[in-house]
Order: structure tokens, then sequence, then C-alpha cells
């Protein structure tokens, strides 16, 4: 899995599935930059990484089309070319349909699935040749109740990555990963009603994945043993949806 060489941009990256992801970017060589709000859990994010390889850490908000193209700016600044774009950057909403504002259906589809239009159209203009990982959700096929803009913006992420698989061949190859329930800050089982904690754990595997499950799919996705595989999306989900 070696990316020697390689410069990785991880978005929302400092904590939970992305911060996995960018150490598990940075463990097999890659420099990786990755960028947050503000948050203050991205300095140790930022250690973990140089203390395997070198890292860059900037606050941006990737639904902000100038905040990116300075985010990516300064990656090519500091780092060059740049080979690997991750998106995981996202926010969820969890009320009923009714009671769901405009300006917290905007919000969501804003972060989650602009975001990843925003950052992958300035990756395209920028790269020749590379990889790209959506990080959707299962709940983007399975739908759930009381998350509308979630959902929809999770589903628009797996289309997203199946029209840029056909755009972007044969040079970029573009792949999502959709997980099931895992243990992050956002979603950990600790935060959850004995409801909603008895759906998602209604799988197969009946327990919650963990941030570095999702990172190792990923970094099979951005390696040389991955070079035949484009437009897929990957339910590493413990079974909550099979394809």
């Amino acid at each position: 899995m070696n990316l020697e060489g390689k410069v990785a941009i991880v978005t929302g990256a400092s904590r939970g599935i992305g911060r996995a992801i960018a150490f598990g970017l940075a463990k097999e060589g890659a420099k990786v930059a990755f960028c947050h709000l503000d948050d203050p859990q991205a300095e140790a994010t930022l250690s973990e990484i140089n203390g395997v390889s070198e890292g860059l850490s900037i606050s941006a908000d990737v639904s902000d089309e100038h905040a990116v193209i300075d985010f990516f700016d300064a990656v090519q600044t500091k780092f060059g070319a740049i080979d690997i774009l991750v998106n995981n950057a996202g926010i969820l909403h969890e009320a009923p349909l009714a009671d769901t504002l405009v300006s917290d259906f905007d919000r969501v589809i804003s972060v989650n699935l602009r975001g990843s239009f925003l950052t992958t159209r300035e990756f395209s203009r920028r790269t020749t040749k590379g990889r790209i990982i959506n990080i959707a959700s299962d709940l983007g096929v399975l739908g759930r109740e009381n998350m509308v803009a979630y959902t929809a913006s999770k589903g628009g992420i797996i289309s997203l990555t199946r029209t840029l698989a056909l755009e972007l061949a044969p040079d970029i190859l573009v792949n999502a990963i959709a997980p099931g329930s895992t243990e992050t800050d956002m979603t950990s089982p600790q935060s959850m009603s004995p409801q909603a904690l008895a759906k998602d754990l209604n799988t197969p595997l009946a327990r919650f994945g963990q941030p570095e499950e999702i990172a190792d799919m990923a970094v099979f996705l951005a390696g040389p043993k991955s070079q035949f595989i484009t437009g897929q999306c990957f339910g590493v989900n413990g079974g909550s949806v099979m394809h």
C-alpha cells in the first residue's frame, strides 16, 4: 500500500473518520493536508500525522468556494502536486420533516454535497492523474426518518461519484465508501436513544464500526492495488446494506 511521494487532501479530518483516514494515509507515506472548522482537536491530529509523515492543517469551510480555492492553493504551495482527495467533511441534522427549517436543510446540503462538488472541481482542475474517495453513508441508500437533509446529501454523493467516475476516467479514479453506524463524536452509541441504538445495531454484525475500519478501505482505494476500480460505492457497514 506504499504511498510514498503522494500528496493527499482529507476534508473534515480533525476528528472521527477523517482523522483515521488522514493518519492511515500518512502511515503509508503520503503527505497529508486536512481542513477543519477551527477545531481545537486539529492540533493533535496534525501532531499525529507529523509523527509518521508530513502534514498541514488549515481551517476552511468546504461549502465556501473561495475558502476551498485558498485551501488548495496553500496545499500546492507547501507540497506541490496533489494526488489524492478524500471528501469526508460532513454534518448531520436530525429533526422531523415538519420541523426542519430551510436553513437547516441548506446547511447540510451545502457542507456535505456542495462541499464535495467544490473540492472535487478544484482537484480536477489541478490534477491530471489521481484518486477521489467520497465518504457517503449507508443511509444514503436506506434512508432514515427525521434525517431528510442528511440522507439526501449522502444519496447525492453516491450519484456524484458515479457521474464523476465517467467524466474523469481514465486518469482520475472516483469511488465512494458508505459507512454504516461508526463510533465517532457525531454518531456514538452513548449519544443515541435506545430506539435509535437498537435500529443501528440491527445488522448482521450487530455492532458499530470503528473509524480505522473505514480508513482501511480508503487507504486501499488510494493505493496501487485498486487501479481497476472506479465508480463503485463500498459498503463498510456491518451488513446494513448488501449489494
